[in-house]
């Protein structure tokens, strides 16, 4: 198994949390913290003998079968990489989960992975129905996921969980942040960690990414919160820097993706499955794995998203869709798309696929929901069901179901 996702989203810590749980024992091996590790992957990658030499560097014997041996950070050694498929190939027996930041753009080298021999699992940031859990408010969740009809909550449950909301538009959903939100939400500094965090990445553009992309990379992410500001959220080269062109800066935005700090959210003209088939690729917005991060990166003052987001109109819409995006990233692990109608002023902010085929979804920051977009497109398209997320209470009218952000997560029940 391969464990995917941004720094700091919890990896090491679920991985340790498997082994003790499921496991008689588990054997913990971190490239980046012992460099030396990669020795013992140099020349053949015979797992038996792989295994034989980690058992006798760390002082404990690994037994096939019953234990679970664990490498984090393995981005760090090609090799050890690469022998994940000689374990799956030659020695199934053995059980090895692997992590590591940025893990997603070190495969993308040559001969760095084993191809079809790995169970992929994705790790996103905690969503806010993870959020009500760690804050002690997950009979909230309970309740949500078990609404058998869509029908409009009790007016003290609507009220408290926009509160609880607004805390995760704060808050978002990086571990380190909620836990020290959770144990003292009065007094703690998010920020700090929030901070500490966006730190981090910044130093693995720097230790990760080609040289001649870092300062790229910088630019590029420092430049998301102008970016969901601008009226339609598009996204511009020219807003990162004057006179940025596609082709300078299009890798670097890809690094970015493959490492999941960012998501990106392409134009669909016609919205039928499959949406591939219909996407204009040079034209997509893109949104920041966690809103937290978000917040911090803009560095808006830690009352405005607790509050009220209309305090700061600029980014009022901005974190919204931003949490909707990153929630639909976590619930359907799929690419994001968005609908525009060509020549006209109308657009949907995101596309959800189910099984019934396509549902547009429009995001309201508050509870006001005239929309001439949503308007249009049900005309033009009829679909048999369409989703407003907003501020207002959970209710069904006719083919619109409006869907309170809080709610989001539970979407596909909903549908049916």
């Amino acid at each position: 198994m391969v464990l995917r996702g941004a720094r700091q989203t919890g990896k090491t810590f679920l991985l340790k949390e498997l082994g003790q749980r499921e496991y008689r024992r588990s054997h913990y091996f971190n490239f980046e913290r012992d460099p030396r590790l990669g020795s013992l992957f140099e020349g053949d990658l015979n797992p038996e003998r792989i295994v034989r030499d980690l058992g006798l560097y760390s002082g404990v014997e690994i037994h096939r079968d019953s234990d679970l041996v664990i490498f984090d950070e393995i981005q760090e050694s090609n090799q050890a990489l690469n022998s994940l498929k000689y374990f799956q190939e030659q020695a199934g027996g053995y059980h090895i989960a692997s992590a590591g930041s940025l893990l997603g753009v070190r495969m993308s080298r040559p001969k760095s992975f084993p191809v079809g021999k790995v169970d992929f699992v994705d790790l996103y940031p905690m969503t806010f129905y993870e959020f009500l859990e760690a804050v002690g408010a997950g009979r909230y969740r309970d309740y949500l996921e078990n609404l058998e009809t869509p029908e409009p909550l009790p007016e003290a449950f609507h009220a408290e969980l926009i509160g609880l909301l607004r805390r995760y538009y704060y808050v978002g959903g990086m571990p380190e942040v909620v836990k020290r939100h959770a144990s003292d939400p009065e007094q703690s500094d998010c920020r700090a960690i929030q901070r500490a965090i966006l730190d981090a990445y910044t130093l693995d553009f720097a230790k990760h990414a080609p040289a001649s992309d870092i300062p790229k990379l910088s630019l590029l992410w420092e430049s998301l919160p102008a970016q969901l500001t601008r009226e339609n959220h598009k996204f511009m080269f020219s807003v990162v820097k004057e006179g940025a062109r596609a082709r300078e800066y299009e890798n670097a935005l890809t690094w970015l993706a493959n490492a999941r700090l960012i998501h990106r959210c392409t134009l669909v003209t016609v919205p039928r499955l499959p949406l591939a088939a219909h996407t204009i690729t040079s034209s997509y917005k893109i949104y920041a794995c966690d809103v937290g991060l978000l917040g911090a990166l803009a560095d808006l003052p830690p009352d405005a998203p607790r509050n009220d987001l209309s305090i700061v109109t600029d980014y009022q819409g901005a974190f919204v869709e931003n949490y909707v995006a990153q929630h639909l990233a976590a619930m359907t692990d799929s690419a994001l798309h968005y609908w525009r109608n060509v020549g006209r002023e109308a657009e949907i902010d995101f596309l959800f696929r189910n099984r019934s085929g396509v549902v547009p979804i429009e995001v309201k920051s508050g509870i006001n929901l005239r929309s001439k977009s949503l308007a249009f497109y049900l005309q033009k398209y009829s679909p048999s069901v369409a989703v407003r997320t907003s501020l207002r209470n959970l209710k069904r009218d006719g083919h619109t179901l409006n869907v309170p952000l809080y709610a989001l997560q539970s979407l596909p029940r909903y549908l049916g």
